[in-house]
């Protein structure tokens, strides 16, 4: 350690890789997360849906160590402006991360709650939404490591994409609802999905919002 606390140089570049390097693990978790919940909504596999909710956990764990490593790193190093910056965006990316993994837990929990009976239909769209989603995920991460602004903002489009499946959901679903009254509580199951599905894509066009700042200092809107 240097005086005043500083560590080498060195150590320090070594330091903000490995808070990355976690970061890739959190959203690796995350994707996996929504991934097995929606299998598991497909197979209506009540005990691989009670795992998610489990692993939930997992993840809320993973981004309070990370964030408590950041932390302590901006308290040990007192860094410049560029690296404080960076840091500062993983500590929010993580935070994203995070409620991903909870909109995976709470497809998980509808899974349960549906358990019952049989699902309302052949699932079509929302799998398609969640395979866009966690594409957009994959895309917005490697986006990060790269420190590539063009990509990030190209996230805005297929988030648009995402939000035309949710209204199409949305819509065929209102459908069965108004045709019999017996399927209102399985469509509003599956409407729930496709808003948190939804809401996936719209945290991770904010990781890529956070990529813009970072890399250039302009707040962007990546929702509209």
């Amino acid at each position: 350690m240097l005086k005043g606390g500083c560590m080498p140089r060195e150590h320090y570049d070594q330091q903000l890789r490995g808070l990355q390097d976690d970061l890739l693990r959190l959203a690796s978790l995350a994707e996996s997360q929504v991934s097995r919940a929606i299998t598991a909504l497909q197979n209506q596999d009540v005990e691989e849906a009670r795992r998610v909710i489990a692993d939930d956990d997992l993840i809320d764990r993973s981004q309070y160590a990370l964030e408590d490593k950041a932390l302590l790193l901006i308290a040990l190093q007192a860094p410049m402006a560029a690296d404080l910056r960076m840091i500062s965006a993983v500590i929010s990316i993580a935070s994203e991360l995070e409620r991903i993994g909870d909109y995976a837990e709470g497809i998980a929990k509808i899974t349960i709650r549906g358990a019952n009976a049989p699902l309302l239909k052949p699932l079509i769209d929302i799998p398609d939404m969640a395979e866009r989603a966690l594409r957009m995920l994959r895309e917005a991460v490697d986006a990060f490591v790269r420190r590539d602004v063009v990509a990030a903002r190209q996230l805005a489009s297929q988030d648009t994409e995402v939000d035309q499946l949710t209204t199409r959901v949305q819509d065929e679903l209102l459908s069965f609802m108004l045709r019999d009254p017996k399927n209102i509580e399985r469509a509003l199951h599956l409407i729930f999905v496709a808003h948190n599905l939804e809401r996936v894509a719209d945290r991770t066009t904010n990781i890529a919002e956070r990529l813009v700042f970072l890399v250039t200092g302009e707040v962007v809107d990546l929702n509209d």
